[in-house]
Order: structure tokens, then C-alpha cells, then sequence
């Protein structure tokens, strides 16, 4: 059973860098063919899917983040994370990690194609 956990600060002042880090059990990140995403819920919105590192190490975003977030791992701990720069409040939300379903052919951008999910951790942008 995989498991994920994130971590980080749960107050971010504006223009500043938000930085989650989503600890895995239970499976590999590296483990052919998945993708280990980062996806947020704004309060009274739906879930938006922002980005995801590949088994590969390759990294993929939403265009809607404009080149602002960026996701790094490290295999030895079996972790990812996320940064998220010139943050505003805007970006409140609860923030989650997950994992996609085996995605051999194309790269995941939607929610239906996570099946493992963080219990999520609310993050404040606020000065």
C-alpha cells in the first residue's frame, strides 16, 4: 500500500518561495512507469493538478503556473518536492501529493489519473 505525507510550512508570506516535501512509503519513486504529482484545492474551487516528476527524473508542469513552481526529488529519501515562487494569496490551498496509475504511454495531467493521495496540508499565503 503507498503511502504519502507532506510536509512544510503552513504560512507563506506573499512574494515569497512555498516549499512542500512529500515523503513516499510503500513504493519506489523511481518504479517504472509512474508519476509523482503535486495538486491543490483552493478554498471553495476544485482540485487543480500543478505538476509531477517522472519515474524518469523528468518534470512536467501546468501552463497555468507560468514557470513558477518547480519539482526536484531525492531518491535516498524517497521524497519529492515542490516549489512554488512569488507566491500571493492566491495560492491558498490545501496542497497534496500523489501518485499516478501506471502511465507507460503519456504524461498524467489530470486528477481521475492519481490513485494515491496525501491527507493534504493547508497552506496560507499571508503577510
Amino acid at each position: 500500500q503507498v503511502q504519502l505525507q507532506e510536509s512544510g510550512p503552513g504560512l507563506v508570506s506573499p512574494s515569497q518561495t512555498l516549499s512542500l516535501t512529500c515523503t513516499v512509503s510503500g513504493g519506489v519513486i523511481t518504479t517504472n512507469y509512474y508519476y509523482w504529482g503535486w495538486i491543490r484545492q483552493p478554498p471553495g474551487k476544485g482540485l487543480q493538478w500543478m505538476g509531477a516528476i517522472a519515474y524518469s527524473g523528468n518534470t512536467y508542469y501546468s501552463s497555468s503556473l507560468k514557470s513558477r513552481a518547480s519539482i526536484s526529488r531525492d531518491t535516498s529519501k524517497n521524497q519529492f518536492t515542490l516549489r512554488l515562487s512569488s507566491v500571493t494569496p492566491e495560492d491558498t490551498a490545501v496542497y497534496y501529493c500523489a501518485r499516478s496509475r501506471d502511465s507507460r504511454w503519456h504524461v498524467p495531467r489530470t486528477i481521475d489519473e492519481y490513485d494515491y493521495r496525501g491527507q493534504g496540508t493547508q497552506v496560507t499565503v499571508s503577510s
